[in-house]
């Protein structure tokens, strides 16, 4: 593994907000600490969802092909664009509209706006930030775009522990599809992105940071300043890395009838790719 890592911001720090648009630019990812997010609440949600995954009960919500909300075993895990082979995970699509076990949907509701507000505080240094060039591409604020959006997806992920007879990955080399990802710290080891050069560069798991990384959407609004990087989770060496590990990312997507690009409205894009991995 290369010694080069993905640098840390703290948004306490002067000029914050500049250093995390550079980070973007850079990496297509930041990390990020001292944020308004509530990790208290994501480690209740990963305990109670953790829960939920070792029961039954999850099969009382299996997913809506037409809406893509509810429950997706092993069986129906996603792969990557290009692969046959299935990520060894599974997980439960949230949306505010859609199907959930009542019991654990205050929560998943209160994480949901907290993250999407600071998403959207995020998007306005993305706004203020980026070369004039690069902002007189976007055909609204980025913040804006987001706004009223139902199509934001909150992914809880459950991957399970790895034993020596699962040749799966966890989640194949892939790019998220979305405007923007936020991602607070899983708990467990794993998450790699690919830098410029071709090598993998292994995200510390830190229990207090977020992940921040750049979609495709924002990569073609922004005419490729902004790189949606390719990124994976791995087994990482150790039993931490073979144990089971939760994730909570929320992509947050425009509405259907933002324009992103001369060429796209967010809404045919979104269609075009699902339709590409096999989805729709």
């Amino acid at each position: 593994m290369p010694s080069q890592t993905l640098p840390t911001i703290s948004l306490n720090d002067k000029d914050s907000d500049q250093a995390f648009v550079a980070s973007l630019h850079e990496y297509g990812f930041a990390a990020l600490t001292d944020h308004p997010i509530d990790m208290t609440l994501v480690d209740r949600i990963y305990d109670t969802w953790r829960g939920f995954f070792n029961t039954d009960a999850k099969f009382h919500y299996p997913y809506r092909l037409d809406t893509q909300d509810g429950y997706f075993g092993l069986e129906e895990a996603e792969s990557a664009k290009g692969s046959d082979l299935k990520d060894y995970k599974e997980y439960f699509h949230f949306y505010p509209w859609g199907q959930c076990p009542e019991t654990l949907r205050q929560d998943l509701l209160d994480y949901y706006r907290q993250a999407e507000t600071f998403a959207k505080q995020l998007l306005n240094f993305v706004d203020t930030f980026s070369p004039e060039k690069v902002s007189n591409q976007f055909f609204e604020p980025l913040s804006n775009m987001i706004h009223d959006s139902d199509s934001s997806l909150l992914r809880i992920l459950h991957y399970p522990a790895i034993s020596d007879d699962i040749q799966q990955p966890r989640a194949s080399a892939h790019e998220d599809i979305n405007l923007l990802t936020l991602l607070p710290a899983s708990d467990g080891p794993g998450l790699e992105i690919l830098d410029r050069t071709g090598q993998w560069i292994q995200i510390d798991d830190k229990p207090d940071q977020v992940i921040i990384n750049t979609g495709d959407m924002l990569a073609e609004a922004s005419g490729q300043y902004f790189p949606s990087t390719t990124h994976r989770v791995s087994v990482a060496a150790g039993s931490a890395g073979s144990a089971s590990r939760m994730s909570l990312p929320l992509f947050l997507h425009p509405r259907a009838d933002v324009r992103l690009s001369n060429r796209y409205l967010a809404g045919d894009y979104l269609n075009e790719r699902l339709q590409e991995l096999g989805v729709i």
